[in-house]
């Protein structure tokens, strides 16, 4: 009778609270975002990101990018991240079961003959040493009533999520700051060659101004002066090829490789396809790495919540025993006379823990709130970002198309500059003016050519990369 009762106890249990659920999630804060970007109109479609091997042409960065999504040291341990929190998912999903543990043990006792154990022993069984041979398999299994279980489930699902994000985060943040430093490498290999050319022309204006100076056409100073120009340009070319040995450095460690040379083919404006005119609404950064990142560490955070509060009531036990039992080893193994089993059942309500449990509650509150506030600043600064690139695409442009212009007109300045110069025309403070001017107009064109690809590549990072 008393286990049918209790069979009833158990059943009403689960019919009663089994889909109770305690705490309210909190949906993802609704964000203003806004219909269109600064420096771009109004649109009625969005194109699509394209992918890494689409928007990169060069086979030479695109052999970097494989090298460093293989052996990048960053990416790897993003990797490993991953693999942890999908076997915490996978652990937390085998809470739905129940533990089962299977046991075997044999003792003896033998009790003091002067005891009531001795005597008793010597009376009923004939000695005074009593054995025991147990065999049994238990069972306990904690009833998922307040959604425990699926909570933890959220919460470990969105822990894989966030750092599956995490891990294309870095995917994109690595092909930028490899494709960055690439086209770096080619800009200063740009500027080396003008330095180098600089240093011939300057040479031979200096030989001519010290001959003009031997027969008297011109003072020392016109002398010192050139030399002084010639002297720059030679400081340039280290300078210059320091930085080139730096940055194949940099470049090395990033595709997980000791330094060493870099190969790079020459400087091609169609190595690239420029983002010049995109029709990307605020919207498509919801598919942005850290941004998605951000919403399920999130939803994480509110599943903590919920279950800081579930803490907090009580949680119903069932456990169950049965097995062989004697304390005859030669009986052990009798069936059915050596069988026995035992079901309980429990309910435990912690008590004073419920302080420290309430505010461990508030604490995870207050952790959700900060990763509200994580996700929307994450949001915020894509949108920046987005901003940021369009703006630098299109005023770098500008500055492009009058950088050639001011080069073309300092080339022709040049050239006629000398020929003045050889037949007395011209002063030897014009030549140095102007092949001053054309050397500094070509080092301008070759960085704003640099940053036209790398305004193309942060755009192309700040829309998320093309990961899918």
């Amino acid at each position: 009778m008393n286990n049918y009762i209790f069979r009833i106890l158990v059943l009403a249990s689960l019919s009663l609270l089994g889909s109770c659920r305690i705490g309210k999630q909190q949906a993802t804060p609704e964000l203003d975002l806004p219909a269109a970007y600064r420096a771009t109109p109004v649109v009625s479609s969005a194109e699509t990101v394209l992918p890494v091997r689409e928007f990169f042409k060069d086979p030479v960065l695109l052999e970097l990018i494989d090298s460093a999504m293989a052996k990048n040291y960053d990416l790897n341990m993003a990797v490993k991240s991953i693999e942890s929190s999908e076997q915490v998912f996978k652990k937390v999903k085998l809470n739905y079961l129940p533990d089962l543990t299977a046991r075997m043990d044999a003792n003896t006792t033998r009790p003091s003959k002067n005891s009531l154990g001795g005597i008793g022993n010597e009376l009923f069984i004939g000695s005074y040493s009593v054995a025991d041979f147990n065999t049994n398999l238990g069972l306990t299994w904690e009833i998922d009533i307040w959604g425990k279980v699926k909570t933890q489930k959220e919460e470990a699902l969105s822990n894989y999520l966030q750092s599956v994000e995490a891990t294309k985060a870095v995917q994109t943040r690595l092909v930028a700051d490899i494709a960055n430093g690439y086209y770096n490498l080619i800009m200063l290999d740009n500027q080396l060659r003008v330095a180098e050319n600089m240093e011939a022309i300057s040479d031979s204006t200096l030989r001519i101004i010290t001959v003009q100076q031997s027969v008297g056409q011109v003072t020392i100073l016109g002398v010192n002066q050139a030399r002084a120009q010639l002297e720059f340009a030679r400081q340039l070319i280290p300078q210059i090829e320091q930085s080139i040995a730096l940055q194949e450095n940099a470049l090395s460690i990033l595709c997980g490789s000791y330094p060493a040379a870099v190969v790079r083919k020459d400087f091609n404006e169609e190595e690239i396809i420029a983002l010049t005119k995109p029709a990307y609404p605020a919207s498509l950064l919801g598919a942005r790495p850290d941004v998605r990142a951000a919403e399920h560490t999130l939803t994480a955070a509110n599943a903590r919540v919920g279950l800081t509060q579930i803490a907090m009531y009580p949680s119903l036990t069932i456990s169950a025993t049965g097995g062989l039992n004697t304390f005859k080893a030669s009986n052990w193994f009798s069936v059915p006379a050596s069988l026995f089993g035992m079901v309980a059942g429990g309910i435990s309500q912690p008590v004073f823990l419920r302080g420290q449990l309430k505010m461990q509650h508030e604490l995870a509150k207050i952790e959700r709130e900060k990763a509200v506030l994580g996700f929307r600043q994450s949001v915020l600064l894509a949108i920046g970002e987005v901003e940021n690139a369009l703006v630098r695409q299109e005023k770098n442009d500008l500055q492009i198309q009058s950088s050639l212009s001011r080069v073309k007109s300092l080339t022709e300045a040049r050239k006629n500059a000398d020929l003045l110069f050889k037949t007395g025309m011209a002063t030897y403070l014009e030549i140095l003016n102007t092949q001053s001017a054309y050397l500094q107009s070509e080092l301008d064109l070759a960085e704003l050519k640099r940053q036209k690809k790398l305004a193309a590549i942060e755009l192309y990072r700040a829309l998320g990369g093309g990961w899918k």
